[in-house]
């Protein structure tokens, strides 16, 4: 899925796939544990031979936003002219579809989003400002605890029940026990309304940091292109931000929750529906497990 977004990127972008020049992926559904997608993703488009540099990003659903800001730190200094950037997610593979994940299984979907970055001559366009935060304090609040290498890692006794509701003794220092797959620990958990209430206080905040950065303010926001979270999480922010439906899109009823694919599909949506226009100030925010949470605020 990558692989074809890039190919429609990179012919949008008027160039040739041998131009890539670094290579940035992100994604927390991983086709291998090792290697990275990275390579992958450059081997499937059949660069290999230039053999660039490929960084992967496992921000989860920051993963765009922070792998958007790592490009635009390289192209401003020269170090670069053409970065792909693609965020991949295939979560259907790895969902419980029994009764017991009925609170995550539905919410998350499969897709991917690419971009290229190149540099721009005009200093009032582009890439305006990135802010990126995290939070470890409460990361087993939305995580994929196993398999792992964590082993004892949250260990006080054997047999004492963790934060997040799984006794230690059941990890014993193994990266893969037969135990993990008969109760059914292979699979994310998510405490849903906890996530909610952190999305929507650092959403807005990370919004507002850009636009402050840029000595801007919400009246000057032509869109907001949140990550694909949770419909009301958006509608939440929309509503604290005071902004008009024209002024955010979403598409999660659609497309489901494609973490770090979510905000390059919506961007490129919006795009070819005429949302985004030239001149337009747009901002990507993200925020998820982790926790991370961004935003970029850009002049198109």
């Amino acid at each position: 899925m990558g692989a074809k977004a890039a190919a429609i990127a990179i012919e949008r972008a008027g160039i040739a796939k041998e131009d890539i020049d670094f290579i940035i992926f992100a994604t927390l559904s991983p086709d291998f544990y090792f290697p990275g997608c990275g390579v992958l993703l450059q081997r499937e488009l059949g660069i290999t031979k230039q053999e660039v540099g490929a960084l992967d990003i496992r921000n989860q659903c920051s993963g765009f936003v922070y792998g958007l800001s790592v490009a635009d730190q390289f192209v401003k200094t020269g170090m670069y002219k053409n970065i792909l950037l693609v965020g991949a997610e295939m979560h259907s593979m790895g969902m419980d579809y029994s009764t017991r994940g009925r609170n995550v299984a539905p919410i998350f979907g499969d897709g991917a989003g690419a971009v290229v970055l190149q540099p721009t001559e005009d200093p009032a366009k582009g890439v305006l400002t990135t802010h990126l935060h995290s939070n470890g304090t409460f990361a087993e609040k939305l995580a994929l605890i196993n398999p792992g290498a964590h082993g004892g890692l949250h260990a006080r006794r054997a047999g004492e029940e963790t934060d997040f509701g799984y006794p230690d003794v059941q990890y014993g220092g193994r990266f893969f026990t037969q135990k993990m797959v008969d109760d059914g620990l292979l699979f994310p958990i998510m405490e849903g309304q906890f996530v909610f209430k952190m999305a929507v206080q650092k959403f807005p905040e990370v919004i507002l940091e850009a636009l402050h950065k840029a000595g801007l303010g919400l009246q000057d926001l032509n869109l907001l292109i949140p990550h694909q979270a949770n419909l009301r999480i958006s509608q939440f922010v929309q509503h604290k931000l005071g902004l008009k439906d024209e002024q955010i899109w979403n598409n999660i009823q659609r497309y489901g929750n494609t973490t770090a694919a979510s905000i390059p599909i919506a961007l490129c949506e919006a795009w070819e529906n005429g949302a985004v226009k030239d001149g337009d100030l747009v901002c990507l925010a993200a925020f998820g497990s982790g926790f991370t949470w961004g935003s970029v605020l850009i002049r198109w």
